[in-house]
């Protein structure tokens, strides 16, 4: 069963080295982001399950000791997802995971055994929906770490141009997410979630459908949209 989860954006600038400059600027992002991860922990879950978006190639299950880098944005970062296994990748980690994989470097996480899961943006809502009541029914007590952005149309220079749409998706995104609204996250519209460039919408549903009968409680974190790319934070417990 869903004992408790976290849902963290996922640009590569959370990584302090790939902003650079611009780092100060995701403070408060990263500190929800640690916030969240803390609400994890305190669960005391069996398993921890990190779901993202993923193109193509990175769709699938990773394994614990998968590996990801950050060289692709020109800086020296490598992190692995959760403890050494030894057993070497077959395939590195989605952006998504590999983002997932520093924030659980940086608080470190000791706390139970982690799974990788990256999804593609095409799955249906209804197919989220299953693999969500998989992942749930895998342990007694099974954590989520849900990666994924709001849409990315907020403003005119978003990397998909002012949408006047996407302010009022993010809105009902941030109160579903809040409120630990199941039904709201299930009915999103894939559709628009994908002309918004919303790339957490399958999580999110993945998330739904682990969460069905769980009751728990949701509380946003932190909501805002730099770049024009709408961030958000949220804890379920």
């Amino acid at each position: 069963m869903l004992v408790a989860a976290a849902v963290c954006p996922c640009p590569p600038l959370l990584v302090p080295e790939v902003a650079a400059g611009a780092a100060p600027e995701l403070d408060a992002a990263r500190a929800a982001c640690t916030d969240a991860l803390g609400v994890l922990a305190a669960a005391r879950p069996d398993v921890l399950v990190v779901i993202g978006p993923a193109e193509q190639s990175g769709r699938g299950t990773h394994a614990e000791g998968a590996r990801g880098s950050f060289r692709g944005f020109g800086v020296d970062v490598d992190v692995r997802l959760g403890r050494d296994t030894g057993d070497a990748a077959e395939h590195t980690l989605p952006t998504s995971l590999a983002v997932a994989a520093w924030l659980l470097t940086k608080t470190g996480w000791s706390y139970a055994p982690i799974e990788g899961l990256g999804v593609g943006e095409p799955l249906a809502a209804e197919r989220c929906i299953e693999v969500g009541r998989d992942i749930a029914a895998r342990a007694e007590r099974v954590a989520l770490l849900v990666m994924g952005d709001a849409s990315a149309c907020r403003t005119l220079k978003a990397p998909g141009y002012l949408d006047e749409r996407a302010a009022p998706f993010d809105a009902e995104v941030a109160r579903a997410l809040g409120a630990a609204d199941v039904a709201a996250l299930e009915a999103l519209d894939a559709e628009l979630a994908y002309e918004l460039k919303a790339s957490g919408r399958a999580p999110w549903q993945v998330l739904a459908g682990a969460a069905e009968g769980a009751g728990l409680g949701g509380q946003l974190l932190y909501e805002d949209a730099p770049y024009g790319v709408g961030y958000l934070v949220a804890a379920w417990s």
